[in-house]
């Protein structure tokens, strides 16, 4: 119930935060402004790895795995007050304080966002021309590749995470350098190249990681044979590709769509793209590689097919935005209140 709560809340705040940011800067600095929002995902999942790890250290694993799961979730309540506290003083944007005072706020902007056939059309492209794909670009470069480590590499969980956070930190600023990139060149560009590259090059990269890491494989890994820094660099490309994808995603759905209707209008395929598209990948790409299907075709290179699930994604992604998306770079958000 508790982790329920969370998620509810991370999909209200998400589309509050980046509305709020993108209505009070300047249209030059949209996406170096609201790339920002993007770190405190990645910085929080960071957190995570961090207050886990030292609650397994500290309570060992039987203890961990009896009770000790429930204490990082109500550590979050902590987070909560902050937060709460922050949001009370906070005041509307200028933007749709106008659009309260002239009459003109949306009474049911999910009805609006759904009836008006022309911002129909928008958030389904929005979902399959760019959520979608970043989504599974942002698991598979974070979420999966943790997973990846110490399920099929079988790596022990401590160095999985270390490994993971040396690459957070080393990638986590290039959120903010593709999203002031992409006032200069545009959003779908990086966002596009972004989908392209992990489609391309995934399968290559995860085969690389376990012949750095397990080449022979066995039942746990020999750290001995682990190449620490290359592991580090294969998971900085991954998550490389997570920024160029992330960094400009938030200006890019506020552009998208008008005022009365942009808080709901951007949620919405913004969170069936993290939430459905995403977060469902490690669930699918482990369930495609233990498949018999996988181990009978591919045989020891079924450890590899759950990326079949993301590559076929992102290759989605990057047709539907080619075709059908126009870029959103120069779009005044107050001209279309």
């Amino acid at each position: 119930s508790l982790r329920l709560l969370q998620g509810l809340a991370l999909g209200g705040e998400y589309g509050g935060a980046a509305t709020y940011v993108a209505e009070h800067v300047p249209d030059a600095k949209r996406g170096y402004y609201t790339s920002f929002i993007q770190t405190t995902a990645t910085l929080g999942f960071f957190l995570s790895m961090g207050v886990i790890g030292f609650t397994r250290l500290s309570l060992g694993e039987a203890d961990f795995k009896a009770y000790g799961w429930r204490i990082p979730f109500l550590l979050s309540f902590i987070l909560l007050g902050v937060s709460l506290y922050i949001r009370l003083k906070m005041k509307e944007s200028p933007l749709f304080a106008k659009l309260k005072s002239t009459g003109q706020r949306s009474t049911n902007p999910l009805k609006e966002s759904f009836a008006n056939p022309v911002n129909r059309r928008y958030v389904i492209l929005a979902l399959f021309g760019a959520t979608a794909g970043q989504g599974v670009v942002w698991y598979t470069g974070q979420f999966y590749a943790l997973t990846f480590l110490q399920s099929m590499l079988k790596i022990n969980w401590k160095e999985a995470y270390v490994l993971v956070s040396i690459a957070l930190l080393i990638t986590t600023p290039l959120f903010i350098f593709f999203g002031r990139l992409s006032d200069r060149i545009g959003r779908k560009p990086i966002i596009i190249t972004g989908c392209a590259l992990g489609a391309l090059t995934y399968v290559p990269i995860y085969m690389a990681m376990k012949a750095f890491s397990n080449p022979r494989g066995l039942a746990v890994a020999d750290p001995s044979e682990i190449n620490y820094p290359v592991m580090v660099g294969l998971l900085v490309i991954q998550m490389v590709y997570v920024c160029m994808v992330y960094g400009p995603i938030a200006a890019f759905l506020v552009e998208l769509f008008p005022t009365r209707v942009r808080y709901t209008s951007m949620s919405v395929p913004y969170h069936l793209g993290n939430g459905w598209f995403g977060g469902f990948l490690p669930l699918i790409a482990t369930a495609v590689t233990a498949s018999a299907w996988a181990k009978n075709t591919f045989g020891d290179g079924s450890i590899y097919t759950g990326l079949i699930y993301p590559i076929a994604v992102c290759l989605l992604t990057i047709i539907v935005s080619t075709l059908y998306i126009r870029e959103t770079k120069d779009h005044k958000i107050d001209t279309a209140i």
